[in-house]
């Protein structure tokens, strides 16, 4: 073991003690990073079970109440469990400190104490889904929910609890990049993923609250009869939609504005250019993050609503596509000119920009007043949703991993077995989704356990698809632990890039700097002769 791993954050203590109970910021992102992992594999096995009983019309491996359970089990665990976490709790967590010059975040408890919430959260939701399950889906609808037999309320329960770990986390980084920025670190001389983390834990303090008590009020309707949302007892089913989406609108936000703020901040390093206009993606993000909050309703067209309010819905909708599309000019035109490398970040990367613009511009249809209605809750949003949330996140979770695990581990990966699990991973998604566009084009509807006979080619190749993806992923899983294992120590700046967490050692001692910089140039410049990354 070298000298700088010794003194690393990894080695500086050492016990089960030292990493349970940490208030070091890096330490809490593994934590952070193992748990969601697993949830990420949980979540994916709940999938590809859903496919594997799709081969078939009618039944293949489970009754129709176990298939409602998984598809249940496969939302909350992807978007509860996996997608909201996952980048800021995990690479926010990591990096934030690093970028802005500070030794930790502003509160080291909070931290700690916000991955046990959120741990506690989801032993609740698995529990209850152990005991009984529920067949909800993840959106909760009522009057069904709040009248099956099912274990909601544990699992409602969970999810709330989660959302609390989101709070304190996300108060935790608004408060340090507010106060613990390094002296000549202007607001203009963040770095972009510094921006996307910020953007992001706004609109979580804002809108996790409205999610928290409209969940307390499906248990309240559930134990007490109290007739809010239930029509029989003179309540209303739509108001229930209109909060869940208040809040799960702007969530969308929440899973994939981290999302691009690795890209914008990756491609920079990877094109070996600047970004080619920072402060249209400054913002563009809080253009997302403020008219996120004004486009609830177009989930909402089939369930009644005046045409002056659908129209404005589908304007907002629109409004927030532009503010994306700007964020994909600025990405394209850094790569265009650039010094590309191709390596497994620069694929991922790729994969989350193609991802971005189909999904974009089938959410653009799926906004538009007159098309909604042949698509609602038809395979063609489970397809829209997947190509604009669950795969973006994904691939920007993925090309973090890779373009930041020399710094978090010290280590080097296999760079022809990880380009070769970003490609098949990238095509497998694909290829599972596309087909659900067509089935739900032809009118299959979603969450539905059997199937007239002639859409069970394109169920077949979906579920071709996902073992395809399956199988990527499982590749990539085995070459960063080979890595993480048996890998050869990493340079300390791989990348040659620019941005200010490279400045201190790879990986980074304890308290991340012996001296807390003083910036003297923007995050895209090149370094001052001397420090870390250009010794």
């Amino acid at each position: 073991m070298s000298s700088a791993e010794e003194v690393s954050y990894l080695f500086a203590q050492r016990g089960w003690r030292s990493w349970f109970f940490t208030h070091d910021h890096k330490r809490i992102a593994l934590l952070y990073l193992a748990v969601v992992s697993l949830m990420l594999m949980l979540a994916g096995t709940f999938a590809l079970l859903l496919r594997l009983e799709l081969l078939t019309p009618e039944k293949t491996l489970f009754e129709a109440v176990t298939y409602n359970r998984l598809f249940t089990l496969h939302g909350v665990g992807m978007v509860w469990l996996f997608m909201i976490p996952a980048i800021p709790s995990v690479f926010g967590n990591f990096l934030l400190p690093l970028m802005i010059g500070a030794h930790d975040v502003a509160f080291p408890r909070l931290n700690l104490a916000s991955w046990y919430v959120y741990v506690v959260g989801a032993l609740i939701v698995l529990g209850a889904m152990v005991a009984g399950g529920t067949d909800t889906g993840w959106t909760f609808y009522t009057p069904y929910s709040t009248t099956t037999p099912r274990e909601v309320i544990p699992v409602l329960f969970g999810v709330f609890v989660i959302g609390f770990s989101s709070i304190m986390t996300s108060l935790n980084f608004i408060v340090t990049t507010h106060t613990l920025r390094a002296e000549g670190m202007g607001w203009m001389r963040m770095p972009l993923f510094v921006w996307a983390i910020y953007g992001t834990s706004v609109i979580q303090v804002i809108a996790t609250p409205i999610l928290g008590i409209t969940l307390s009020l499906v248990a309240l309707e559930s134990f007490l009869g109290t007739g809010i949302f239930d029509p029989a007892r003179g309540g209303d089913p739509v108001l229930f939609q209109h909060l869940f989406w208040f809040y799960s609108h702007p969530a969308v936000y929440i899973m994939v504005l981290p999302g691009m703020g690795v890209v914008s901040e990756l491609l920079p390093t990877l094109c070996h250019r600047p970004p080619s206009s920072y402060r249209s993606i400054v913002y563009s993000t809080f253009g997302i993050s403020f008219v996120g909050f004004l486009a609830w309703g177009h989930h909402m067209f089939v369930s009644g609503m005046s045409v002056v309010n659908a129209a404005f819905f589908g304007l907002a909708s629109m409004l927030v596509a532009i503010f994306t599309a700007i964020k994909i000019f600025s990405w394209v035109s850094t790569m265009y000119e650039g010094e590309i490398v191709f390596n497994a970040p620069l694929v991922y990367l790729l994969g989350f920009i193609f991802l971005m613009v189909f999904g974009g511009m089938t959410g653009v249809a799926l906004a538009t007043v007159g098309l909604d209605p042949h698509w609602h809750d038809t395979y063609f949003v489970v397809a829209h949703f997947h190509f604009i949330m669950a795969g973006p996140v994904l691939l920007a979770f993925l090309a973090a991993l890779h373009f930041w695990f020399p710094k978090m581990f010290g280590k080097k990966y296999s760079e022809r077995l990880s380009l070769m699990g970003a490609t098949i991973t990238f095509f497998g998604f694909f290829a599972t989704f596309t087909p659900q566009f067509l089935l739900g084009n032809m009118g299959m509807p979603r969450r539905y356990y059997s199937y007239p006979p002639k859409f069970q080619w394109l169920h077949v190749a979906s579920t071709m698809g996902a073992t395809v993806l399956a199988a990527g992923l499982v590749l990539t899983l085995g070459t960063l632990l080979h890595a993480l294992i048996w890998g050869e120590r990493a340079a300390q700046n791989p990348w040659d890039s620019r941005g200010y967490e490279w400045d201190t050692a790879t990986p980074p001692p304890e308290h991340n700097y012996e001296i807390i910089p003083q910036i003297t140039r923007g995050p895209y410049e090149p370094a001052e002769p001397g420090s870390a990354r250009v010794g």
